[in-house]
């Protein structure tokens, strides 16, 4: 394994660097017989492509997908799905001042380190720019998951810097996330959000936050016992994101001032179907879904790249100094919400596709 496929019976696999070309995503599994929406694979693209808003980095792209295989007369064929787009305003000459430095908190060293060379434009395969595969391939999961066992999947930024939202994730709904740049349902906090990335932005600096996700109507089974649990499957998923550095299911690290007995989630019945009363485990117990809502957070740091002078080495260990310049978000925050709902998806989709295999 190279390090660019994900799942086991709903397999993506994503191509292409930052300043290349194009990118794109081979999807491969997808069950037979599914009407594919190719405007929802537009919609969620236009969500995640950058010059979206004054809060992202400032690249055009159009970001439109073609799609080389896999599909007739608008149903899926079963076979490999082909997802393509061309990069239309790449800039490499931008990065060319530092493809013999390292910047601080980027991958270049760390890729030189593992392969003996490294794509300087843009960072390549470490590029957020990666993604695009991933939000293509996800749209295309969601719409398995939705026609297939009604599941819905909402994400939305929660907390940028110290401004948290807190929003009640049974509450929110798409078209409120969707009603503001930030893509916080909350429309106070939203604007508090966004003062305070601009202002981050003003200075030349970056901010991190935390990206909620919930998916609805998740039925009690998928996932498996010990090594591939659905939160470890989900973490790992997640936590491949760039830039995301932390992971929490359910309450996470919030249940640790809680009792024992105040974090547990009571059973009971709901027309002769078994609930629990709460939520804290976020949908999944024993790393099996329960048939709550799986919740999910996930934190994103500060985008490395800051707009400010800082120390650093160049390949033959000389101390320099480097100031990066091109195109860059402030906060990952706002385009992040629709990759971690991306992720979600292929993950539930794959663990929807191995539930069916081995129990039904």
């Amino acid at each position: 394994m190279a390090g660019s496929s994900t799942g086991l019976l709903f397999r993506v696999t994503t191509w292409g660097e930052s300043h290349g070309g194009g990118l794109g995503a081979i999807v491969d599994g997808c069950p037979p017989g599914i009407d594919l929406d190719l405007a929802l694979i537009e919609r969620d693209l236009m969500r995640r492509r950058p010059g979206q808003s004054k809060l992202t980095t400032q690249r055009k792209e159009p970001d439109q997908v073609q799609i080389l295989s896999g599909l007739f007369e608008g149903k899926t064929l079963g076979t490999p799905i082909s997802l393509l787009v061309y990069n239309k305003d790449a800039n490499p000459k931008d990065y060319e001042p530092f493809k013999n430095v390292y910047r601080p908190s980027h991958a270049d060293y760390t890729y030189e380190a593992k392969y003996g060379l490294r794509n300087w434009q843009g960072g390549g395969r470490s590029s957020a720019r990666e993604t695009l595969g991933r939000v293509a391939a996800g749209a295309i999961a969601r719409q398995v998951l939705s026609e297939q066992a009604g599941v819905e999947i909402i994400a939305w930024v929660d907390q940028v810097g110290s401004i948290r939202a807190g929003c009640d994730p049974a509450s929110v709904m798409f078209e409120d996330v969707e009603s503001n740049p930030v893509r916080c349902p909350d429309a106070s906090y939203a604007a508090k959000m966004e003062k305070l990335i601009r202002e981050v932005r003003s200075a030349g600096d970056t901010i991190g936050g935390v990206v909620r996700c919930v998916a609805r109507n998740v039925p009690a089974g998928w996932g498996s016992p010990v090594f591939d649990k659905l939160e470890a499957e989900l973490a790992k998923a997640m936590i491949s994101l760039p830039a995301a550095k932390g992971f929490e299911s359910g309450l996470g690290y919030g249940a640790i001032e809680m009792r024992g007995s105040e974090h547990n989630d009571l059973f009971t019945s709901n027309d002769d179907e078994i609930v629990t009363k709460t939520n804290f485990s976020g949908g999944i117990q024993g790393g099996i879904s329960n048939g709550m809502p799986v919740e999910i957070s996930v934190a994103f740091k500060p985008v490395a790249t800051v707009f400010k002078s800082q120390e650093t080495v160049d390949q033959d260990g000389h101390s320099t100094q480097v100031k990066p310049r091109g195109r860059h978000d402030p906060c990952v925050l706002p385009r992040a919400v629709v990759m971690v709902e991306a992720q979600m998806a292929l993950v539930l989709c794959d663990q929807m596709l191995r539930h069916r295999a081995q129990c039904k």
